[in-house]
């Protein structure tokens, strides 16, 4: 029975995950007076590639220039801030420094503050340090991650035998390459996990680039579309563009997960220490 009540609970939390993805993969495949005749999980006629066409063309091809750009804030942000973030949890679990529990302690209040939250006042910072509308007003904030840095520090805990690296320092490796070279392998499945939450996280992120920019250019594709939807009101077409925009958003996600689960192995480094 209590096999069976996890299978349930499972299978309904993927039926709930999968079944708006599924209504949107419908929905961009028809054109617009079949996206209001006809039921929202069957197919009308085919128009998936009438409708990317249209979404690339509209505004000069603009959707590609919002593609890029969540491309270089998630992408990048999220490469460069789990680096960040994998080495500070490294080093508040095998250094030792006066205040370092209550340094962490602080770490972890960051955890509880939303990210809305504190919009207004990097916006101020940003305002004091001529940022706004720029691409660093976007991409400086998101290399800052405190649940990543609890999260390196337990998996450093668990995947970083102290014994390996103080063999690393006897045979006279310093602290930097022994974190490159012996600690960073290591850790390779936290950096994985935490670079997959960034992603997630940056390339969904909506009101913070709503806060910071001016400058259709430097829209995210979470703004863009917004903006497009917006202008549906007026102009019931930019409702199809929305829908296969969104579709089309989807598909570095998938992409990063399917390409990177392959590292999320537990126990990767098991048996290196005898």
């Amino acid at each position: 029975m209590s096999r069976t009540a996890v299978n349930t609970l499972l299978a309904l939390s993927a039926l709930y995950t999968l079944l708006p993805l599924t209504w949107l993969l419908f929905a961009a495949t028809k054109s617009l007076p079949d996206l209001y005749a006809t039921p929202g999980f069957a197919f009308g006629e085919f128009n998936l590639l009438a409708n990317v066409e249209a979404v690339l063309r509209e505004g000069d091809g603009v959707f590609l220039r919002w593609y890029l750009n969540s491309v270089l804030y998630a992408g990048v942000g999220a490469a460069v801030s789990s680096l960040i973030t994998v080495a500070c949890g490294y080093a508040f679990d095998k250094y030792h420094w006066l205040g370092k529990e209550k340094m962490f302690g602080a770490v972890l209040l960051g955890v509880l503050v939303p990210t809305t939250a504190t919009a207004v006042p990097l916006y101020l910072l940003a305002s004091r340090t001529g940022l706004v509308n720029t691409f660093w007003s976007v991409f400086v904030p998101v290399l800052v991650h405190p649940f990543g840095v609890y999260l390196a520090r337990v998996l450093s805990a668990g995947y970083v035998p102290g014994e390996v690296l103080e063999a690393a320092r006897s045979d006279g490796a310093g602290e930097l390459r022994t974190f490159a070279s012996v600690a960073m392998p290591m850790l390779l499945p936290a950096y994985v996990t935490i670079f997959l939450f960034q992603f997630t996280a940056i390339w969904n992120n909506f009101f913070l680039p709503l806060v910071m920019l001016n400058d259709q250019n430097l829209y995210p594709l979470s703004l863009g579309l917004f903006a497009w939807e917006k202008q549906g009101n007026a102009f019931p077409e930019f409702h199809g563009l929305v829908i296969t925009g969104s579709l089309l958003s989807v598909v570095p996600l998938l992409v990063a997960f399917l390409f990177l689960q392959r590292f999320w192995k537990a126990g990767m480094t098991a048996g290196s220490v005898k």
